[in-house]
């Protein structure tokens, strides 16, 4: 159902806009909470591939959910064509993940 949306939103292929989509979503960094001493840090962990596009289609599928709109295969379309696009919620967080590390 989501591709069939995707199809009649944009007029580029299906496959190369969700290739497009995880390109821009999936992070090679992520951040771990650690307990040193009586306080927590955020550190930076380098992450695999494969863990970086798990944590892109979570991000993904966490902000379809959080949109309003009729129902999940519209919203995730939606949020799979702002992502390709460079914008959506799912970008947003991404960012905000790699401003968190330090360097």
């Amino acid at each position: 159902c989501a591709t069939i949306i995707i199809a009649s939103k944009t007029c580029a292929n299906i496959q190369s806009v969700i290739r497009q989509t995880m390109c821009g979503v999936t992070s090679n960094i992520a951040v771990k909470t650690r307990r040193v001493g009586g306080s927590t840090h955020q550190v930076p962990i380098e992450i695999v591939s494969a863990q970086g596009k798990t944590l892109a289609i979570r991000w993904l599928l966490a902000a379809s959910q959080k949109t309003s709109g009729c129902n999940l295969p519209f919203k995730l379309s939606s949020e799979l064509v702002n992502a390709a696009k460079g914008s959506g919620d799912a970008i947003r967080q991404k960012e905000e993940t790699h401003k968190m590390v330090p360097f």
